[in-house]
């Protein structure tokens, strides 16, 4: 194996760990919530389905491809 594909294969191996970490820290920083909580959440601001597409912004695409989305 060539230098230059050894350093290709450890920048995705440590890219993916990274990106494994991060989900990992977003996991613990997210509060728990209690079914409850929940409830008095939804009956104070609604279902996120009840929103117009102009009052939220869907993250998925950005937390997904470490914030960079085209």
């Amino acid at each position: 194996m060539e230098i230059h594909e050894l350093k290709t294969v450890i920048k995705e191996t440590m890219r993916e760990v990274l990106r494994e970490e991060r989900l990992m820290l977003c996991k613990i920083l997210v509060p728990y919530v209690t079914d409850a909580e929940q409830s008095e959440l939804e009956a104070e601001f609604g279902s996120p389905a009840d929103y117009s597409e102009d009052e939220a912004v869907d993250m998925t695409a950005w937390v997904k491809y470490g914030n960079q989305v085209s």
